[in-house]
């Protein structure tokens, strides 16, 4: 817990940031945690993933657009993913197996009532255009600010384009009511444990009681009215999943496994060893660092991982 309040004190300050930016793709570190800073990169590389029989789903990285143009040029961008995914355009070579993750902060939401009409706007015309594709979008889960929002976005549009996915976090308290709400759409939701910052008073702190939470929701989405995406990076929480798995005998059109790119990579090719769908969250973008910070947050060893990189750096530089 120190650690992650360390990275998240560390994430506030430019000069670290700053610092961060400047040399993270220079020197390779941030490669670790993101494919790159262009679509080209990010397609690169899951054209890799893909050959190693993963799925994927593109995450191009940033949060809060203030302008109605803006959230339209990261639409159109979404799109220009979308067509890359299905091979209709010169960035990609040949269909790739995947989807998109979108945010919902990206496309206006936080630019009041009238963001919140023009994030719904953008958002159908992305699953419309994934769905004439054949694709499927993902919609990120946010900071819990978002949270009735992208809930509200994501009935409207999963009742017009069935192939919509969100994200739920395990930590907040409210979790379960909010998969019990969705479950007249019968949808898929990617379950994660969460990775923003949030209150005691709306989110469990401890890993214990946020295990606890991860264990209940994914027991409710392996009963056969969800289909289960289960993004998790702990092994305890997979052989527990796993072990779920075959005593409910969920067939794999159900269920997929979800892991981000550079993360436990031994844990991916596990997954795959046994068998199990799975699916990689491939980020990218110049915007990476709040994510990257994140990303440093979870797991002392991620911060070792860059501190071990400058260190090297320093020594070359000498």
């Amino acid at each position: 817990m120190l650690i992650r309040d360390l990275v998240f004190w560390l994430s506030s300050k430019k000069a670290v940031t700053r610092v961060i930016a400047g040399r993270g793709m220079r020197y390779g570190f941030a490669r670790r945690f993101v494919a790159g800073e262009s679509l080209a990169e990010c397609l690169a590389a899951s054209r890799e993933l893909n050959r190693l029989g993963r799925r994927i789903s593109l995450n191009h990285l940033g949060e809060d657009v203030l302008t109605v143009a803006e959230a339209s040029r990261v639409k159109d961008g979404y799109i220009e993913m979308l067509r890359a995914l299905a091979g209709k355009d010169a960035a990609a070579a040949a269909p790739l197996d995947g989807n998109i993750s979108i945010k919902l902060t990206q496309l206006g939401l936080t630019m009041g009532s009238a963001g919140r009409e023009l994030c719904l706007k953008l958002t159908e015309e992305i699953a419309s255009a994934s769905e004439s594709l054949g694709l499927s979008i993902e919609m990120d889960m946010e900071g819990s600010a978002h949270t009735d929002a992208t809930l509200d976005i994501f009935e409207a549009v999963a009742g017009r384009y069935r192939d919509s996915c969100l994200a739920v976090q395990a930590y907040l308290f409210r979790s379960e009511k909010d998969v019990e709400r969705l479950a007249p759409l019968r949808p898929k939701i990617r379950l994660v444990k969460g990775a923003y910052r949030e209150s005691p008073s709306i989110a469990w702190q401890k890993k214990s009681d946020v295990d606890a939470s991860y264990r209940r929701l994914l027991a409710r989405l392996l009963d056969g009215k969800f289909t289960a995406a289960i993004a998790t990076h702990d092994p305890a929480m997979q052989e527990y999943a796993q072990a779920l798995l075959a005593e409910r005998k969920i067939p794999p059109e159900k269920y997929e496994f979800q892991m981000i790119y550079g993360i436990r990579r031994d844990l991916h090719q596990q997954a795959c060893d046994l068998g199990h769908p799975l699916r990689i969250y491939v980020p990218f973008g110049t915007e990476w660092c709040p994510y990257f910070m994140r990303r440093l947050s979870e797991r002392p060893a991620n911060c070792w991982f860059v501190l071990r990189s400058l260190a090297a750096e320093s020594v070359r530089g000498r």
